[in-house]
């Protein structure tokens, strides 16, 4: 396997993983909205220029987003009391668990399963195999 073939089979995790999530309103989200709420939770604390650096978008969609993250309760955001011109953002309080608790009532093997054609108990070995990379490869960021 070379850089792009593991490029464009991640991409096509997200896919598969976003339809093995149970319906919410993260599968709403714009794509662009749904990378700023991955990085947060997996970052939390961080600058809006921090979030913008990690992700690639423009700082105004960023900074939009989390705005709105932030009304629907979804996002925190503090001043930075280290400077306070800059905006700490986190997952709102009880957030993470609730999607933990939403995802962990469904599993990806039906959608492994249809995307290669598969039944779902012929899935397991492969689902072991993603667990341990998934394991081996957290953190995102050192």
């Amino acid at each position: 396997m070379n850089g792009l073939e593991l490029l464009l089979l991640g991409h096509r995790l997200i896919r598969l993983g976003e339809d093995a999530l149970p319906p919410s309103h993260f599968r709403q989200l714009s794509r662009g909205a749904r990378t700023v709420v991955v990085d947060v939770f997996s970052h939390p604390g961080s600058s809006i220029k921090e979030i913008t650096e990690r992700t690639g978008l423009p700082q105004s969609l960023v900074s939009a987003t989390v705005a709105k993250l932030r009304d629907a309760g979804i996002m925190a955001t503090e001043p930075d009391p280290a400077d306070r011109r800059r905006t700490l953002v986190a997952p709102a309080p009880g957030v993470a668990e609730r999607g933990q608790r939403l995802a962990g009532e469904t599993t990806v093997d039906g959608v492994l399963a249809r995307a290669m054609g598969m039944e779902a108990d012929e899935v397991k070995d492969i689902v072991t195999q993603l667990d341990t990379l998934a394991r081996r490869l957290a953190p995102l960021d050192p």
